[in-house]
């Protein structure tokens, strides 16, 4: 025996041990040339795809360009090469742009450096905890709301740039920026507006040409181009940030002490939460393309440590990015090797040709950011959810509402403990509490073998059954229930064969009965618990001892005799 428990204990090390194997080692075992050639190419092409991407993102968060790039590059390499997945590609995201550009706006860059940082520290906790699994069942109206409610303020904040406006500085506060277009409107400037349709126009169409090389590259190949040659009055990324650097810059450790730490813990969280449930929702996603299954924790420890690492080096925060991801498996890409080029590719741009990044005009940045944007809102998703249950709806509209007028963190906060409510309503529906001895009249149901019409049930006996989860929300309507016995028993039995968990509460309740019963003279039986989890929360509570042995019983039959036996010890005492 004590051999065979040393084994087990071993081989669940080993199992936790395999758990935390960044699945680049996992695929280096079979690893060939040929794979690597698909690497390469899927490396090389998402890399490209990524260069807009970074800058784009990094501009519409409030910081300068090359900051997107010192991202994609370390962070981007760290996903894939610590990752859970095959085919992940991580780097700055769209989701993350309304919450960088607040954190931006109120503590300034050094202050979202340390944020990142210690959302860096919380990924890998999470990690570790192995929290990876329940990060993922986050309810999709949930998602689906937020995502929704941040491509809408992506889309917003890129009107400015689209048009022309001259306006000044946008107004942070989604109803104002919208009053500030409205009052500009005569200010547009038709070249820019232009510049910016031409992109949109060409990212939609391209693909009818070649799915080889991004549309979002030609796009800014062809503006790029028209504007400098036509020598069009359209603000660049040059003329607006300078110089893009053309290397890395050194790590600096970020300075932190307590009132700091206290500030941006909730910033921090935010950018945890979110780059964790980004992360595995893509991670998920690959999985259905390429017949795989991800490490959740590992994905989240790699997550992890890709942030801090891009805080040390100014960077913005990172996560697993669906379209690159998806572009990545399209092209061939099978394992982590893939990601990893596409970072060398970028840091290859970078110190190559990123001089020349400097050029892009703006308006084409917000052309490709308003194409983010329309490709994040999944209204087909949002209508869909809005067509299911109104509780679901609710949700998805609070969520959405709150994004976008109030920010992202309550907007979860609040949204999740919707959730939670309306789940625990519906589930508080599911529970019954019934009276069963009222229905020995009636026909009763007939396919039930266990039903109480198969039993002779004597007059000194009452039966009430639960059903459903005896939890806090549903305790109440036991308690209730039981108020109702109309002339004393001397035996009251209740059937919990449809109870598949019980909670603190729902132990109160039974022990609340049973000492009001004992008060009565009234004898208690728990019928039927079969489930081991309820059966063993009795036990610790020790209801079980209280009540007697004797008196919980597995099956219907054998609460009856125990009932006889109880009434015959009365009669005969």
């Amino acid at each position: 025996m004590v051999k065979h428990h040393s084994i087990s204990h071993s081989s669940a090390h080993s199992i936790i041990g395999l758990m935390f194997v960044p699945k680049l080692f996992n695929t280096l075992k079979t690893y060939n040339r040929q794979q690597f050639g698909k690497d390469l190419m899927a490396g090389l092409i998402v890399g490209i795809v990524a260069l807009p991407l970074a800058i784009a993102f990094a501009i519409a968060s409030g910081v300068s360009p090359e900051k997107g790039l010192y991202t994609a590059i370390i962070a981007g390499f760290i996903i894939s090469a610590l990752g859970g997945s095959r085919v992940q590609i991580g780097g700055p995201t769209g989701a993350f742009i309304v919450i960088v550009y607040g954190i931006v706006q109120t503590y300034g860059v050094n202050g979202l450096i340390i944020a990142t940082f210690m959302a860096g520290i919380m990924l890998i906790g999470m990690g570790f905890a192995r929290l990876g699994s329940v990060i993922k069942f986050i309810p999709h109206p949930l998602i689906v709301g937020f995502t929704s409610g941040i491509a809408l303020l992506i889309f917003s904040s890129q009107i400015k740039d689209f048009f022309g406006l001259q306006m000044g500085v946008v107004p942070a506060d989604f109803i104002d920026k919208w009053k500030g277009y409205f009052e500009h409107l005569g200010s547009v400037n038709w070249e820019v507006a232009m510049v910016a349709i031409v992109t949109v126009v060409i990212i939609l169409f391209w693909p009818r040409v070649t799915h080889k090389i991004p549309g979002s590259l030609i796009a800014i190949l062809a503006t790029t181009a028209a504007v400098n040659l036509l020598h069009l009055p359209v603000e660049t990324i040059g003329s607006r940030f300078g110089k893009i650097p053309s290397s890395l810059p050194s790590p600096v450790m970020p300075h932190l002490d307590l009132a700091i730490i206290k500030n941006l813990i909730q910033p921090a969280f935010t950018i945890a939460l979110l780059g964790g449930i980004e992360s595995l929702l893509s991670a998920v996603v690959s999985d259905g393309m390429i017949g795989g299954r991800h490490k959740s924790n590992m994905e989240l420890i790699a997550q992890g440590v890709a942030n801090i690492f891009s805080s040390l080096f100014g960077g913005i925060p990172a996560t697993g990015a669906i379209a690159r991801t998806v572009t990545n498996v399209k092209n061939g890409g099978r394992t982590p090797v893939a990601g990893m080029v596409h970072a060398v590719v970028l840091f290859l741009i970078m110190v190559f040709v990123g001089k020349w990044a400097a050029l892009i005009p703006m308006a084409t940045l917000a052309g490709i950011l308003v194409i983010v944007a329309y490709n994040m809102s999944e209204w087909e998703s949002f209508v869909a959810v809005l067509k299911g249950p109104r509780s679901d709806s609710a949700v998805l509209i609070t969520t959405f509402l709150l994004t976008v007028i109030v920010d992202l963190t309550v907007a979860i906060e609040i949204g999740m403990v919707l959730a939670v409510f309306l789940f625990m309503r519906n589930m508080i529906k599911v529970s019954e509490v019934s009276m069963l001895t009222h229905q020995l009249d009636d026909a009763g149901n007939t396919t039930d073998k266990e039903g109480i019409n198969n039993f002779i049930i004597p007059k000194e006996v009452e039966v009430f059954e639960i059903s459903g989860p005896l939890f806090f929300g549903a305790a109440y309507k036991f308690k209730d229930s039981i108020k109702f016995i109309e002339k004393k028993p001397k035996v009251l039995i209740i059937r919990m064969r449809y109870v598949p968990i019980i909670d603190a509460t729902g132990i109160s309740s039974i022990k609340d009965v049973y000492k009001e019963t004992r008060h009565m003279g009234i004898k208690l039986i728990l019928s039927e618990v079969n489930n081991e989890k309820v059966l063993e929360e009795l036990r610790k509570s020790r209801l079980v001892f209280a009540i007697g042995k004797a008196n919980v019983t597995g099956t219907f039959e054998e609460a009856l005799d125990r009932s006889l036996q109880v009434i015959n010890d009365q009669k005969n005492g």
